[in-house]
């Protein structure tokens, strides 16, 4: 190697020493073309979810009764439902409800868990008894069922009701994935030495704790984003999840699930049916991809 190519190598070697672990992450999850894909597929998808009212054709509540179950073409981009509803009118709402669902559950749960799983590891002793004592009781509970009958109780509440059920039940396993990582970043020496000169607890939590824990944390967000929407597409199209007068892409599965909708009006199922695969799919492609972003043992 002649001593050029040397002196760039070292300068290369000196310049990835000198990056941050997030800017190397960074760079090495927008080479991850599959997870830059998806996340431009979820980017859209939730901008044409949010601009619905700019860019429906229609109103949701509109029907069309001569045109009912009507093929796609014409006036009716994706055809009509069994109540004369544009489906293309429906999805867009549709998909605003059910992602505006995860976003928020996600958040509330992914709050919920960094609070509680950082609290139990940074502290330990009876804290930490306490804390995954009370975890363990909220796993207890039977999820599905339980979210059913609070959802069924507080259905007048619309949306804001299953959101509230769903984030309650679910930051456990999250909280626990935080805790572990807490414990483990506490032995450091940097926390050590902060906690020696007198931070208190919640200043080195802020400070030095959950900014190594953040990793963790956006995977875990990513993968709760997943499972919200799911929950709630399942749950509304077993009847028990947004109110059936609110569009979701749950309620447009749980209207067509008629034996004679699915043979001959194929329109009315498969495109919410799609856009939850693929929504779904592009969720796990990113964060698999932040996963391995943030693996130091993974290709740069």
């Amino acid at each position: 190697m002649s001593s050029i190519d040397t002196k760039k190598a070292e300068e290369l070697e000196k310049k990835a020493k000198k990056q941050s672990p997030w800017a190397i992450a960074r760079r090495k999850l927008f080479k991850n073309k599959l997870a830059m894909i998806s996340l431009a597929f979820l980017v859209v998808v939730t901008i044409l979810a949010y601009l619905a009212p700019v860019i429906a054709p229609f109103d949701p509540s509109r029907v069309d009764i001569i045109n009912r179950n009507s093929p796609p073409g014409g006036d009716y981009l994706l055809g009509t439902d069994n109540a004369g509803r544009d489906v293309w009118t429906s999805l867009l709402y549709g998909a605003r409800t059910s992602l505006t669902i995860g976003f928020v559950c996600m958040f509330a749960v992914v709050t919920i868990a960094t609070v509680i799983g950082s609290i139990s590891g940074f502290y330990g002793g009876w804290v930490d008894a306490v804390l995954m004592r009370f975890t363990d009781f909220m796993m207890n509970f039977p999820f599905l069922v339980f979210v059913i009958v609070l959802a069924s109780i507080f259905r007048e509440a619309g949306i804001w009701a299953l959101i509230v059920v769903l984030s309650v039940l679910s930051w456990t396993g999250a909280a626990r994935v935080v805790r572990s990582k807490t414990m483990s970043e506490k032995e450091n020496e940097y926390v050590m030495a902060a906690i020696s000169i007198g931070g208190t607890p919640f200043k080195v939590i802020r400070k030095h704790v959950l900014p190594n824990v953040m990793t963790t944390i956006i995977v875990q967000a990513t993968l709760l984003l997943a499972v919200m929407i799911v929950a709630e597409t399942a749950l509304s199209f077993l009847g028990f999840g947004v109110p059936s007068g609110t569009p979701s892409w749950g309620n447009m599965m749980q209207e067509a699930r008629q034996p004679h909708v699915i043979r001959n009006a194929w329109w009315i199922w498969v495109p919410p049916g799609l856009a939850i695969t693929f929504t779904i799919l592009a969720i796990n492609f990113i964060g698999e991809g932040i996963k391995d972003a943030f693996n130091p043992k993974s290709l740069r």
